[in-house]
């Protein structure tokens, strides 16, 4: 899957008809029928918040839908439980795309939002300095005798918990704890440690090494996916029950779900949920609306 070259109004609005008549049918005829009439959104606004996790792919995603629609995206990328906890509230916002399923549900639940969709996925993988001067060829490896690790147990969730549960799950995560030269607090600053040379291995999300910081210098290692921590691994994207145009909402929403703006994700390290393998994950994870 690769970025188009980019499209117009008229292409636009022709994507989100059959958008919404496919991956958002689920929603009702009623939605596809009036995500297909032509959106009247020059000059209107669209409030869309997600997790900030997301926001290195939302921006570009907001950029296209706005140069296809003249509407203008007011896009909040920010810490997913203080947004869900304020949406729970008194809160609103016209599109949310969170981490938690559980918050999505619950947001279904207490009537805040009108339904959601599974957006994309996260996924793990080893990064080492640039060179993978250690060797390092699989999990593992980070109990090897001499390795040194770089972890960040005190890391905001599911940063620092994930990559131990990874390493428990793969039955080493003593051994890898002992190599650790750095329990840190702070993902990011792990990957400083790695490129810098500090360390010879860490476990963090692939959507990292895509960031504007650390891209291309440091080398990537697959984790095998049977060793992926429990949830939360979903991303899903809702429109809210608050929202003010609820035709231009559900367009927007079509299109972070169609081929074109599901590129975005994918090139920032997340699993699209419309690919093979996203549909694989939104089978094994249960992402369906309540």
């Amino acid at each position: 899957m690769e970025k188009g070259a980019g499209f117009g109004r008229r292409q636009f609005l022709k994507m989100a008809a059959v958008s919404a008549g496919g991956a958002l049918c689920a929603a009702g005829p009623a939605l596809a029928d009036q995500t297909a009439q032509p959106a009247q959104a020059a000059g209107e606004v669209l409030q869309v918040w997600s997790c900030g996790g997301l926001a290195e792919a939302m921006l570009p995603a907001n950029t296209a839908f706005e140069a296809a629609t003249g509407a203008r995206v007011v896009y909040t990328g920010a810490f997913a439980a203080a947004l869900g906890k304020s949406l729970l509230g008194s809160a609103t916002t016209d599109v949310f795309a969170g981490r938690v399923l559980d918050l999505a549900k619950k947001l279904r639940a207490e009537g805040r939002m009108s339904w959601f969709k599974p957006l994309c996925f996260t996924q793990y993988v080893l990064v080492t300095p640039k060179g993978n001067p250690a060797g390092i060829g699989n999990i593992a490896d980070l109990a090897r005798s001499g390795v040194r690790v770089v972890l960040a147990p005190e890391a905001s969730p599911p940063g620092g918990a994930a990559a131990l549960k990874i390493l428990e799950k793969a039955g080493i995560l003593e051994a890898a704890k002992k190599n650790a030269v750095v329990m840190g607090s702070c993902v990011q600053r792990t990957m400083d440690d790695i490129m810098a040379g500090r360390g010879d291995a860490s476990i963090v999300e692939l959507r990292l090494t895509r960031l504007p910081a650390f891209a291309g210098r440091m080398d990537v290692v697959a984790i095998d996916p049977g060793l992926f921590p429990p949830p939360p691994m979903t991303f899903t994207v809702g429109v809210m029950e608050s929202a003010k145009n609820r035709t231009l909402a559900e367009a927007y929403a079509a299109y972070l779900l169609s081929p074109e703006g599901q590129a975005h994700f994918e090139h920032m390290g997340f699993v699209p949920a419309i690919s093979a393998k996203g549909q694989e994950l939104v089978e094994k994870y249960g992402v369906r609306d309540v």
